[in-house]
């Protein structure tokens, strides 16, 4: 299943039904009166955030919602039916941005959260309701209003208690496999994890937490350099980084170097997440280059109160460590900020990167959707 964490809709809530003009002529009943009924209300469209799903992949192939119409008013006193909602499910961290002012719509982070996205528009009154002493024959009825439409922008993030951050190649995706049962792709090349990764490591019973695989972050990411943005946004969620730098020895890295600009990079995209309480970990131990830069890293964290610790996630030694100190790290961790965020694209607007292709296609197809819908309306009107 593919990993979709950006996508744009058109929603639409239900319009209302119109009030209906009509009058009683029943046997046995002369100077029947008014008896138009009103119109249905139309249906919302909601939004309902599930933790059985972890993409958005289904609403990149649907992304026109359009909730049911109210059913006109009818003779008799005889009210139209009100339109059915539109239930949408989508992964729990999923944020909704309204697409045309970047303003934060809702932030769906808990299991089964209901929100209304789109309004449906309330059904007029029918003449019955217009009857006075002085217009005993009403012939007005109120039409029913427009539902809500909106383009909205959803951007998920995902949800985890640990984000293991760092170089591409380091042995993130190797820890992951090695703590819990998640299964990502493992190769001997740079930017193998093209998705993030979620896995639940256990240290016994009541004693696990979830784990997040974020995609290699490289100097200039908070830039938009490799894979920048489009995966930093879902570090935002988590309460504790595991900071992961190890050698490579074709390509001579310094660990230091590499952790000073894991931090920087991470407090460039938002100032937060260099406050975040961390935990940095030497990997790859089992390669004799390891012990190289061991030393100075130690020197550089001495002045911040950490210590590195070491492991070999092939080998699965040190592993057992570092599952107990991201446990004790999460015991004080405080929950992560839920402040309204600007978007990604947002930001990347900021920077002057401006939208991509895809981005415009949408937007068209968008448009195009929105224009077939009003003339829909049009010709139904007319008939």
């Amino acid at each position: 299943m593919s990993f979709v964490d950006h996508v744009s809709v058109f929603v639409r809530a239900g319009d209302g039904g119109d009030g209906c003009i009509a009058f009683r002529r029943e046997k046995h009943k002369p100077l029947g009166g008014p008896s138009g009924g009103d119109g249905g209300r139309g249906g919302d469209v909601r939004f309902i955030a599930a933790s059985r799903i972890t993409t958005l992949l289904d609403l990149q192939y649907k992304r026109t919602l359009i909730g049911e119409h109210g059913e006109h008013g009818r003779g008799k006193d005889q009210y139209g039916k009100g339109g059915a909602d539109l239930l949408v499910t989508v992964p729990v961290g999923t944020q909704v941005f309204d697409e045309e002012t970047g303003e934060l719509v809702c932030d769906m982070t808990v299991d089964g959260e209901v929100v209304v996205v789109a309004r449906g528009g309330t059904g007029g009154r029918g003449n019955m309701h217009f009857a006075t002493p002085w217009d005993r024959i009403p012939r007005r009825a109120e039409t029913g209003q427009k539902g809500e439409q909106k383009k909205l922008r959803l951007e998920l993030k995902l949800l985890a208690d640990v984000g293991v951050v760092g170089f591409p190649n380091v042995g993130k995706s190797t820890f992951i496999a090695a703590v819990s049962k998640a299964r990502p792709k493992i190769a001997d090349y740079p930017f193998t994890t093209l998705v993030p990764n979620l896995g639940v490591a256990s240290l016994g019973p009541e004693r696990s937490f979830v784990i997040a695989d974020i995609p290699g972050i490289i100097e200039g990411a908070s830039q938009g350099a490799g894979l920048g943005l489009r995966f930093l946004q879902h570090v935002e969620r988590c309460r504790v980084l595991l900071h992961v730098v190890a050698p490579d020895p074709g390509e001579g890295r310094d660990l230091v170097h590499d952790y000073d600009v894991l931090v920087r990079e991470l407090a460039t995209f938002d100032a937060e997440l260099a406050q975040r309480p961390m935990l940095v970990v030497v990997g790859k131990c089992d390669l004799p280059e390891a012990e190289d830069g061991l030393e100075a890293l130690r020197a550089r964290l001495a002045p911040l109160g950490q210590a590195p610790l070491v492991m070999s996630a092939a080998t699965h030694e040190g592993i057992h460590e570092v599952l107990i100190a991201l446990e004790r790290l999460l015991l004080d961790a405080p929950p992560p900020s839920r402040k309204p965020r600007m978007s990604v694209l947002t930001r990347r607007k900021g920077r002057g990167q401006g939208q991509d292709e895809l981005d415009d296609e949408l937007d068209d197809e968008l448009d195009e959707a929105a224009e077939d819908e009003a003339a829909e309306d049009e010709a139904a009107e007319d008939e």
